[in-house]
């Protein structure tokens, strides 16, 4: 597995950690760029790149599309839950982990909820649902942020919500009006700047809040 490690210049003392898990297109330069941002925000961030074993992302978003269905997925959820133990570990940090997730990689985050007790926080951008029966196994604060036309991952959402509520897992969910699945990509025509905004605000005081 590699990654990418971005945490503040100057930082003082130890700091929370996030997870930040990419689309289904690897470790392209848009999610390192979420990386620097929470670096900025101080918190250490880690982004892996689950197509490493594969040769890691091409540098071309059709490529990478193209070799992400070859991955073996059972094998890299578990990578990502490596990760996870591996960022938790690091001398820089507090203990304390939260994941964030797009598209993919908010399923992915809805995984480790279930995969991993020690998660702290998770925010889950437009991620479908994980197994309901493993629902009462979430631990984490979680923010499900969800575009208005995504038919495929909102149809998903009745049936986790009811799974939430019956487990009384602490969850918000937030619909971004107008907006479609991959609104928070500043590198593709579905980007909302406005939307993205206030979810990435909603995003910073999740994980300020539950983190620290």
């Amino acid at each position: 597995m590699r990654g990418y490690l971005a945490q503040p210049a100057k930082a003082a003392g130890k700091l929370p950690a996030v997870l930040v898990i990419h689309e289904n297109r690897g470790l392209n330069p848009h999610i390192e760029d979420i990386a620097r941002r929470l670096a900025v925000d101080n918190f250490v961030a880690f982004a892996p790149d689950a197509l490493f074993p594969l040769g890691g992302y091409p540098g071309d978003e059709d490529k990478a599309r193209e070799v992400f269905p070859k991955l073996e997925q059972a094998k890299t959820r578990e990578d990502f839950v490596a990760a996870f133990d591996w960022l938790k570990q690091r001398p820089e940090t507090n203990g304390k982990v939260g994941a964030v997730g797009f598209c993919y990689g908010g399923g992915i985050v809805n995984f480790l909820a279930t995969r991993v007790p020690d998660l702290a926080a998770g925010v889950a951008f437009y991620g479908s649902a994980p197994n309901l029966e493993d629902v009462p196994k979430i631990k984490a604060a979680l923010i499900i942020q969800s575009a208005e036309t995504d038919e495929r991952i909102n149809a998903s959402w009745p049936a986790y919500e009811t799974a939430l509520k019956a487990a009384n897992v602490r969850y918000e969910r937030y619909v971004y009006p107008g907006t479609q699945h991959g609104f928070n990509n500043d590198t593709t025509p579905r980007y909302d700047a406005a939307a993205a905004k206030l979810a990435w605000e909603r995003t910073l005081a999740h994980f300020n809040k539950h983190l620290r």
